[in-house]
């Protein structure tokens, strides 16, 4: 995509998703991070039903690394993947009371190395929390990115530097909120409407098509 294109792109995705945000409920990082890791391969609805209880529970990271991890389990148990995903959790909470007094850490190079924590975890709290620019790549991301042409890697870190190369940095955060809503309401996976997609003059698929 050109850089004309990407302008484009930029702001039309501005105009229609203006208040594009994370849809995950958090009033901290920790719970952002909780959050974010149980929503690997579950809806972001769900989690926020999960974790309006599970933060009425466990109110301080103490309260997580002192939970037991059977009834943890069950307090997460519709997430899917309960078993690691509680396993993680804990095993984090542990580490950011004991060895960082209960303050999470920003850079993601200390972040990544918390269990459960890849770069898309990582990223999702700095982008949100931190305020520095990060490029998340969610199924979303990764889909619609490479079917505009920005990236043509699936694989979610190449994509993310490939996407960091050319998109504004300025833009990082936002473009993953404004993606995400626009794979939901337009670019699905299976049957894209990209008859009524106003990214379509601009997308490598969309021009593909004879619609």
């Amino acid at each position: 995509m050109t850089k004309a294109n990407i302008k484009i792109l930029i702001d039309r995705l501005n105009e229609v998703y203006p208040n594009s945000g994370c849809s995950l409920n958090f009033k901290n990082e920790w719970q952002l991070l909780v959050a974010t890791i149980l929503s690997a391969q579950c809806t972001d609805e769900r989690v926020n039903k999960v974790t309006e209880k599970l933060f009425d529970k466990y109110k301080t990271i103490s309260d997580f690394a002192n939970a037991n991890l059977l009834d943890f389990e069950q307090d997460i148990y519709s997430t899917g993947f309960y078993k690691n995903k509680a396993k993680n959790i804990l095993a984090t909470a542990n580490i950011v009371h004991d060895e960082y007094e209960d303050v999470l850490p920003r850079t993601i190079d200390e972040l990544i190395k918390l269990p459960g924590v890849g770069r898309k975890t990582a990223n999702v709290v700095r982008g949100n929390i931190f305020n520095e620019q990060a490029i998340v790549v969610d199924t979303h991301v990764k889909r619609i990115s490479n079917r505009l042409g920005l990236t043509k890697s699936l694989d979610p870190v190449k994509a993310e530097y490939e996407l960091m190369k050319v998109l504004p940095e300025e833009t990082w955060t936002k473009y993953n909120h404004q993606i995400i809503d626009h794979g939901r309401a337009i670019c699905t996976s299976q049957k894209p409407k990209c008859e009524i997609c106003h990214l379509r003059d601009i997308c490598k698929h969309g021009k593909s098509l004879k619609i």
